[in-house]
């Protein structure tokens, strides 16, 4: 299984504060551990820098994240995504822009997301968006 981990299960994942015991980070650490295909785009990694401060833990992040591959959306992603949120949006369930395109480039590159966020176990009503403990 090739899976694109959300900021949501890194942020847990990264804590020093405490233990992260939930079952997506448990997930991550089973499929670093395996060799699992894990992938991530320039969206997730921002997100990230934005919530770390200081210039070691960003260092020490983009040292982690230097041998991830990285899925980069192109237009048709992003026409796509802003139908997947419009369509979502028609039948009552609302996702934001960066989602839409997390999702749109998981559905493009059959990818299973990781995340602990609920609006992409909304969206999946409505796409066929695999997310990680619903497959």
């Amino acid at each position: 299984m090739s899976l694109l981990v959300d900021t949501s299960v890194w942020s847990l994942a990264f804590r020093r504060d405490s233990a992260p015991d939930s079952a997506e980070v448990q997930a991550l650490r089973l499929a670093l551990e395996h060799g699992d295909s894990i992938l991530c785009t320039g969206l997730i990694l921002q997100e990230l820098l934005q919530g770390f401060a200081g210039a070691k833990a960003r260092d020490s992040l983009l040292q982690h994240f230097a041998a991830l591959p990285f899925v980069s959306p192109d237009r048709t992603d992003h026409v796509e995504a802003a139908e997947l949120r419009n369509h979502c949006r028609r039948n009552g369930v609302q996702i934001g822009t960066i989602d839409a395109l997390i999702a749109q480039l998981c559905l493009r590159h059959n990818l299973t997301l990781l995340s602990t966020d609920a609006d992409f176990r909304h969206a999946a009503r409505f796409c066929p968006l695999r997310n990680w403990g619903m497959t």
